[in-house]
């Protein structure tokens, strides 16, 4: 028996008493992936990327282990929630517009010491002071660096369009502004290397692709390390108390904590492992959440249908989008039908040997998304179930 066919049957046991469709955490998967961040980290802290986890109990397991500190949340909303929930360090990584929240916010003095808020434009404070709505209370700012690499005199740009702060100059000149305004302080910078943490650098079948990817994210770091330094000697020239340089992500780790101006790292999807983190050459990943649908068709030889299945991921549309078959091996998705909406057919010849009420388990291809699915993550130890925790959707909240 293959060690993923093992896996397959300790799943189906422990989930044998849950009908599909169902999710689950494999915690001695959980557990080896946060150990392997925190090997990589080097012994600088990780901030947990809520956003990839979506679940507090996980959050909670995550921060328990040595090596991890500080949540990286994904809405204004949500981190008051996780705030008011116990988490004592919460940085909300992208700017807001949520008036309301900031009201709360700027008046209340636990949430204004534990959250600090992302800002890139002079017209963020606009907005926030304009929503204080008569709180008083400091308001934690840190400050976002574009990390895109810019070739060509800038004509050719490689990396996600966030911030537009990209030079020592512009960063230090924000650290400025929000200095000469009452009511807020600079905390920390940020820099999230995407075009080097989210991308693979090992894609099946794509060799020449493959390296160009690598040549790009060599020449990205030795730049991105060069420009952070300076835009932090910059800051801390304007804010000698900045508290921390957050960097990095999961597929980035190693790289970005061997820079001496960055403090810690966020991280969150090599938690879980989604396939989307398959095509690393720096670490290898154990696949930790999956979900299973029923099998509820079989219409004919080579083929079966499960019920739902289709769980696209964000970003540009394309098959590293949908979730793929995991187990049984050797499954498929029909390239006529795809991942459907309410069933999908698998194709390869497992399929003859799965009967009606079987689980097919599936791995989705980002991390927390698959949450917005499903209000409970059942956490398998062994072949057993060994607890039952909401994710942010079965507790209520759909923050985005």
């Amino acid at each position: 028996m293959t060690a993923r066919a093992a896996d397959r049957a300790r799943y189906d046991r422990a989930t044998a008493h849950v009908d599909a469709p169902v999710a689950i955490v494999d915690l001695e998967a959980f557990d080896a992936n946060a150990d392997d961040l925190v090997r990589r980290a080097g012994g600088k802290p990780i901030r947990v990327a809520s956003k990839s986890v979506r679940c507090r109990a996980l959050l909670e397991r995550a921060l328990a282990r040595d090596g991890f500190a500080g949540v990286m949340s994904f809405t204004l909303a949500e981190s008051l929630w996780l705030a008011r929930s116990g988490f004592e360090d919460v940085l909300l990584a992208y700017p807001s517009a949520d008036r309301a929240r900031y009201a709360e916010l700027a008046a209340d003095p636990e949430l204004a010491s534990a959250v600090t808020v992302m800002i890139d434009d002079p017209a963020q404070l606009d907005l926030i002071d304009a929503a204080r709505g008569g709180g008083r209370e400091v308001v934690r700012v840190c400050l976002e660096l574009d990390t895109s690499l810019r070739l060509l005199g800038g004509r050719v740009r490689v990396g996600a369009r966030r911030s537009p702060l990209h030079s020592p100059a512009q960063v230090a000149g924000l650290a400025r502004a929000v200095v000469r305004r009452p009511g807020f302080e600079v905390v920390g910078i940020m820099a999230y290397e995407g075009h080097v943490a989210g991308v693979g650098d090992a894609v099946a079948g794509r060799p020449l692709r493959s390296r160009a990817v690598r040549l790009m994210q060599a020449a990205a770091r030795r730049e991105l390390a060069e420009r952070r330094a300076a835009v932090v000697r910059a800051v801390r020239a304007v804010v000698p108390g900045l508290e921390f340089v957050n960097g990095g992500g999961t597929g980035s780790v190693q790289h970005t904590a061997a820079e001496d101006a960055v403090t810690e790292i966020a991280a969150g999807s090599g938690l879980y492992a989604p396939r989307l983190f398959d095509n690393f050459t720096s670490f290898r990943g154990r696949p930790a959440a999956l979900f299973a649908q029923p099998v509820v068709r079989r219409p004919g030889v080579g083929v079966v249908t499960v019920l739902g299945g289709g769980y696209p991921a964000s970003g540009a549309p394309g098959a590293d989008r949908l979730p793929v078959p995991y187990l049984p091996e050797g499954l498929r998705h029909d390239s006529q039908e795809g991942a459907g909406e309410v069933q999908t057919p698998l194709l390869g010849s497992p399929a003859d040997d799965l009967l009606i009420g079987d689980k097919v388990w599936f791995r989705h291809a980002k991390a927390g998304e698959l949450c917005e699915r499903f209000d409970a993550l059942h956490l398998v130890e062994g072949d057993a179930v060994t607890a039952t925790v909401p994710t942010y959707r079965g507790e209520g909240h759909t923050f985005l």
